[in-house]
């Protein structure tokens, strides 16, 4: 079969209604219920999740002051995806047996009680539960919403998402997160990281000013 001459516009595809639709989630997200981190019931699904920070602690009181009003200023963005998702891109029919989200935020419970610095008390979440072949936007949300309110702990002080890299990984460098909250267990088994304290401290506390 013989090929036609390239044309990269015979190779985009636009599609309003998809803005739309994500827009759509997006409102959906932010007229949530905050609630208790983690929340106390456990339940099933996956989704999309944002932490909210209201406590009065260095660096991060003037997350604190601006959610205690309202929350509109997540510290964290994340996903929580189906099993099999990454290898097999899998769509469960039914999410009523998989708890992935609920398990992702008593994970981050969990990171945060191990570091130093940060209580758990001060930290409240929101999340949307996506069913079935919806489930296909989890990626789309989560990146929307951190494109809109640019989270600290996805940004500029990376490393809170990760998990332990295993036997023959920890010469890589130790996250920024993991420099300002030392505490998980992996993590003082990695290389130090390059960047010092007082550097990141900066570049948090150049982020806070940028807030509200």
């Amino acid at each position: 079969m013989k090929t036609t001459p390239f044309d990269r516009n015979d190779h985009i595809y636009e599609n309003d209604a998809f803005d739309e639709l994500v827009k759509d989630a997006v409102r959906f997200f932010n007229g949530t219920p905050v609630v208790e981190m983690p929340p106390a019931v456990k339940f099933p699904g996956v989704g999309v999740y944002a932490l909210y920070f209201t406590g009065k602690t260095a660096p991060y009181e003037r997350y604190g002051e601006l959610n205690r009003i309202k929350y509109d200023y997540p510290i964290y963005v994340g996903k929580a995806v189906p099993s099999g998702w990454r290898q097999a891109r899998v769509i469960p029919k039914d999410n009523q047996n998989t708890f992935e989200l609920n398990s992702r935020l008593r994970q981050h419970h969990r990171t945060i009680e191990k570091g130093a610095g940060i209580n758990p008390v001060d930290f409240s979440c929101r999340f949307v539960i996506f069913e079935g072949v919806s489930s296909s936007m989890i990626s789309t949300v989560e990146s929307a919403l951190i494109r809109l309110f640019k989270p600290l702990w996805n940004t500029e002080l990376d490393g809170f998402g990760n998990h332990d890299p295993g036997k023959g990984r920890y010469n890589q460098a130790r996250s920024d997160w993991d420099v300002i909250h030392p505490g998980r267990e992996w993590a003082k088994k990695c290389a130090q990281s390059p960047n010092q304290k007082n550097t990141i401290i900066q570049r948090i506390r150049t982020h806070m000013d940028q807030l509200g």
